[in-house]
């Protein structure tokens, strides 16, 4: 076994999940310093026992770790579950984006500032968060996680992440029939609607739908 291989997938597949070195080693009994160890390649031999408990605490396949497998996902025996345990969805790694210069892809490494784990059953391309209370009629307030699916059209009057100039913000999307009239409206009475035509559509970009979003569990409203 390469163990710099097998160490680099640990290290990525952890932060992937957004896991500490602590955590990690708590979780199988051992050191930190012999977790970075480990992702540094340094032991001679890593015990298979030991790839098994990490593969565990990662959710993925120790043959994966190892470079026997291209298979990330772990095997379950479903039918030795309990009728009323039910498998959670696997999850994906939704890139969170920030500023977003003209001209540029949405998801170049540039505009990427993180990542968020979620399940990957949610038709998602990317995730911005939320700033400021011009979305909070619907329950989108400062600070959460909107997840979007990439598309050039929305339907009238849905959710989307959209580029005005550099930037990109949440807003509702409204179609004037028969111009090319495009109106940007909160969901906040407090927030005018911002609208554009002719020209300056051109610096105006669809980027797509809102499809869910995660919030804290309290917001201070």
């Amino acid at each position: 076994m390469d163990n710099k291989k097998i160490g680099l997938r640990i290290e990525q597949r952890r932060k992937a999940l957004g896991l500490t070195l602590e955590y990690v080693a708590d979780e199988i009994g051992v050191a930190k310093s012999t977790i970075q160890r480990y992702e540094k390649g340094t032991i001679e031999k890593i015990k298979l026992p030991v790839i098994e408990a990490i593969s565990r605490v990662l959710n993925v396949n120790p043959a994966w770790i190892c470079h026997k497998s291209d298979r990330m996902e772990r095997d379950f025996d479903l039918s030795a579950q309990p009728s009323n345990i039910f498998s959670l969805p696997e999850n994906r790694s939704y890139p969170l984006i920030g500023t977003i210069a003209c001209g540029e892809p949405i998801l170049a490494v540039e505009n990427v500032s993180e990542h968020f784990q979620f399940p990957d059953n949610i038709n998602a391309d990317f995730c911005l968060r939320c700033k400021g209370d011009s979305m909070i009629n619907a329950r989108i307030y400062d600070g959460d996680i909107v997840f979007i699916r990439k598309q050039e059209q929305v339907e009238n009057g849905e959710i989307a992440a959209v580029r005005i100039g550099s930037e990109a913000t949440l807003k509702r999307v409204y179609y004037t029939p028969g111009s090319d009239r495009i109106t940007l409206r909160a969901c906040n009475p407090l927030y005018g609607d911002m609208e554009y035509e002719g020209e300056a559509l051109n610096d105006i970009e669809i980027l797509g739908k809102a499809v869910t979003f995660l919030s804290a569990v309290q917001h201070n409203h």
